[in-house]
């Protein structure tokens, strides 16, 4: 009996996208299995609580059903606190002062990023000695805290981790470089929330779109750190408009409220996404 999640962002209202992210999780728990919800709402600058309360009417009106309570990530803070101090004390953590604009600089140099993929932090900060580390911090310098992934590797050796639609992959968690895990306005990263929501929530089948397929590599490392289960996932299609552009929220393409408006029925916008009843 299989688990699964669906876990948006309440940073708008849920569109195609998301509707087909959420029927397919639902498909891939089974007859038998649990789907959970999860409000992903650590971005306290972009999420409203109104669309999270939309959230839930447009899923019911789906066809969606999920166990509660549902596991809001802005009220557990302090959960993801403790597995930072558990990072930090394997000294994989390090302070990192730089500003935007800085690494906006070194990214925008084409020899910062190999061929085909996102520029990663040059890592500026990650040798600077212990002294001017804390004496930066004691002056009110403001810092975000990394991870230094080449030493978090040499930690856990190699990793494995499988996609049941492509199979297994070699865990290559140096693709995203040294990512932010905390900041002052974010206490957890949504790397470092999601791998700790999925483990204590009991994910068995980690479902999301292949936009995040990169990001497993990563998860596949933190959950090595902090020993947790290591489930399987599974990378679905992303839905895309007519020019082949992926439905977003910030290109206004129709959201499952205006479907509902419009009169379309819950069982015929699941036809058009490909579920059969």
């Amino acid at each position: 009996m299989p688990v699964t999640r669906f876990a948006p962002s309440p940073t708008g209202f849920l569109h195609l996208g998301h509707g087909y992210s959420a029927l397919f999780a639902r498909q891939q728990a089974g007859q038998n299995g649990t789907m959970r919800l999860r409000v992903e709402d650590i971005d306290h600058n972009r999420c409203r609580p109104a669309f999270t309360e939309a959230m839930f009417e447009d899923l019911a009106w789906l066809g969606l059903e999920w166990p509660g309570p549902v596991r809001v990530q802005s009220e557990h803070f302090k959960d993801y606190g403790t597995q930072l101090d558990r990072l930090a004390a394997r000294q994989l953590l390090y302070p990192c002062f730089c500003t935007r604009s800085q690494i906006a600089a070194a990214e925008s140099d084409p020899l910062s990023a190999p061929h085909g993929r996102s520029p990663v932090y040059p890592g500026f900060c990650r040798n600077l000695d212990a002294t001017e580390r804390q004496d930066r911090i004691d002056a009110g310098a403001a810092h975000a805290w990394r991870i230094d992934i080449a030493a978090a590797s040499r930690q856990t050796g190699p990793l494995t981790w499988t996609d049941l639609t492509r199979g297994q992959f070699d865990a290559c968690p140096e693709l995203l470089g040294d990512v932010v895990l905390s900041r002052k306005e974010f206490p957890a990263s949504y790397h470092l929330a999601v791998t700790s929501d999925d483990a204590l929530e009991g994910i068995e089948i980690v479902t999301r779109g292949e936009d995040l397929l990169e990001a497993t590599h990563l998860h596949r490392l933190l959950q090595a750190l902090l020993d947790l289960p290591v489930p399987v996932w599974n990378h679905h299609p992303l839905i895309r408009d007519e020019s082949g552009e992926r439905l977003a929220k910030r290109r206004n393409v129709p959201s499952l409220r205006d479907l509902r408006n419009q009169g379309t029925a819950p069982a015929t916008l699941r036809a058009r996404l490909g579920f059969s009843d």
